[in-house]
C-alpha cells in the first residue's frame, strides 16, 4: 500500500521520535553512605559498631540503626557501664553525635572516663601458630602425652571476630585525650539539672521518663537527625546512651517493691523510645538493674520492647570467683532476645556458651569451654574437687540454660 501523500517529501527530523519500547532499565536506589556505618549482609540495615568487635559478631555484624540494645547490668555495674563507654567512644571517632542521658553520675564524667583509641596494628589478633614436627625423641614424648585420636583435632577457637574489621579498638587503661573528645557533638540529660513538673498527658509514665523523652525528641528534630530531613543535608548518626534507667534514681520504684506503683513506666518509655528511633538516624544503648527487679515477668515485657538484650553475670563476690574452672574468665554474657529485622528469622549465636573477660587493655567476649586437665602432678584432691566444681556447673547449666540464653 502506498503511503500518503502528505507524508511524501517532508524531512525526516519532523516525524515524531519512534520509541520502540516502554520498558526501563531498573537502578537499585543509592544507600545512605555516613562514616561509621555499612549495610547488613543478611538484611541490607544500616549498621553501627558498639565499639567492641566481639559483641559486633555477636549482633550479627553490628548495631542496626534505628534500634535498642538492652544490657542487663551485673550487680556492681562495671562492665555494663563500661560496654557503654566503648559504645560512645565509637561515636566518638566516627564523628557521630552523642546523647547520654543519666540520674546518677553527671553525663560530663561519663565522658571524661572514655576509652582511648589504639592503633591498628596492636590490636590485630594475630593467628594462632600451628606446632612445628620435630623428630626428636623429647619432643615426641612430649606430644604421647595427648591420646592419639585427639592429636589432629584442631585447636578450639575460643574468640569472636568476623573476616572483615568494622569499628575500632580501644584502650581500657587509658582515658581519651580531651582535643579528640571535645571535638564530637555532645547532648547531655542530667536529671537533678531537668527539674520535672506534673504531666496530665502521660499519666502511664513519671515525670523523669517524660522529660527525658521530650528531650531526646527535640534533639533528633532540631538537628536533623529525623527521616523527614531533605537528603540533600549532610546525614550523621545519633548515638543514644542511657544509663541504669528503672533504678530510683529515675524515681521508678520497679526496683524498689515488689508490686511498684509504676509497673507500667518503663515499659511506656521504651513503646515511645522505639517508635522514635524508627524514624530517625539514631542507635540507643539502655543498661537496666534487671537483678533489683523482682517480678521477673515484668522484666520480660522489658526484655521484648528491646530489639537486643544481653545480660552479664559477673563473677565478682560470687563462689564462681574462686572456681579453678573460670580463672580465665570475669563473667557469663547470656544472649536474652536478637532482632527481627527485614526478615522472618533472625540469625541465631552459633553458640550459647559465652563469657566474657577483661585483659589489661581490653573487653572481650569469647566462647566458654573447660580445657582438659593433662598435668600429671595434680594430687587426687583436687581433681576432686574439680570433678565436683564441673558436676555443679553442669547441674546448674542443664537447669537454667533453657530460659537464660534466648528469651523470645
Amino acid at each position: 500500500m502506498a503511503a500518503p501523500v502528505n507524508s511524501v517529501g517532508k524531512p525526516s527530523a519532523e516525524r515524531p521520535p519512534f520509541n520502540s519500547t516502554s520498558f526501563q532499565k531498573k537502578t537499585r536506589s543509592k544507600l545512605i553512605s555516613i562514616p561509621g556505618t555499612r549495610p547488613s549482609v543478611q538484611n541490607g540495615q544500616l549498621l553501627v559498631s558498639t565499639g567492641v568487635t566481639s559483641l559486633d559478631y555477636l549482633l550479627g555484624g553490628g548495631l542496626a540503626v534505628g534500634t535498642v540494645l538492652l544490657i542487663e547490668e551485673d550487680r556492681f555495674d562495671s562492665y555494663s557501664r563500661m560496654i557503654l563507654k566503648y559504645f560512645l567512644a565509637e561515636g566518638v571517632v566516627c564523628r557521630h553525635e552523642l546523647f547520654v542521658a543519666s540520674a546518677q553520675d553527671n553525663p560530663d564524667d561519663i565522658l571524661q572516663e572514655l576509652p582511648a583509641p589504639i592503633l591498628d596494628d596492636v590490636a590485630i589478633h594475630k593467628p594462632v601458630e600451628q606446632p612445628r614436627l620435630s623428630c626428636e625423641p623429647q619432643d615426641n614424648l612430649d606430644a604421647m602425652k595427648i591420646a592419639w585420636r585427639y592429636q589432629n583435632l584442631p585447636k578450639v577457637q575460643s574468640a569472636l571476630a568476623s573476616s572483615s574489621r568494622f569499628g575500632h579498638y580501644y584502650d581500657v587503661s587509658k582515658t581519651m585525650e580531651p582535643e579528640i573528645r571535645q571535638a564530637a557533638k555532645c547532648h547531655r540529660f542530667y536529671l537533678p539539672e531537668h527539674p520535672t513538673q506534673s504531666s496530665t498527658t502521660n499519666s502511664r509514665m513519671i515525670e523523669s521518663y517524660s522529660a527525658l523523652l521530650k528531650s531526646l525528641q527535640e534533639v533528633i528534630h532540631r538537628e536533623g537527625f529525623d527521616l523527614s530531613t531533605p537528603m540533600s543535608m549532610s546525614r550523621n548518626i545519633l548515638r543514644v546512651g542511657l544509663h541504669s534507667l528503672g533504678s530510683a534514681l529515675w524515681n521508678d520504684d520497679l526496683s524498689c517493691h515488689d508490686d511498684p506503683m509504676h509497673n507500667h513506666a518503663l515499659t511506656t518509655f521504651l513503646y515511645g523510645l522505639r517508635a522514635l528511633l524508627r524514624s530517625s538516624l539514631s542507635v540507643a544503648v539502655v543498661t537496666v538493674p534487671s537483678h533489683l527487679i523482682q517480678d521477673r515477668a515484668l522484666m520480660g515485657n522489658i526484655t521484648r520492647l528491646c530489639d537486643n538484650a544481653i545480660a552479664l553475670e559477673s563473677f565478682k563476690g560470687s563462689e564462681r570467683e574462686t572456681n579453678p574452672l573460670y580463672k580465665d574468665y570475669h563473667g557469663l554474657l547470656h544472649v536474652r532476645q536478637v532482632p527481627y529485622l527485614n526478615c522472618l528469622a533472625s540469625q541465631l549465636p552459633d553458640h550459647k556458651d559465652l563469657a566474657f573477660k577483661l585483659k589489661r587493655k581490653q573487653f572481650s567476649i569469647e566462647r566458654l569451654h573447660l580445657p582438659p586437665d593433662l598435668s600429671e602432678t595434680v594430687s587426687r584432691v583436687s581433681r576432686g574437687e574439680l570433678a565436683g566444681a564441673v558436676a555443679v556447673a553442669s547441674a546448674c547449666g542443664s537447669g537454667t540454660s533453657g530460659n537464660k540464653h534466648l528469651d523470645f
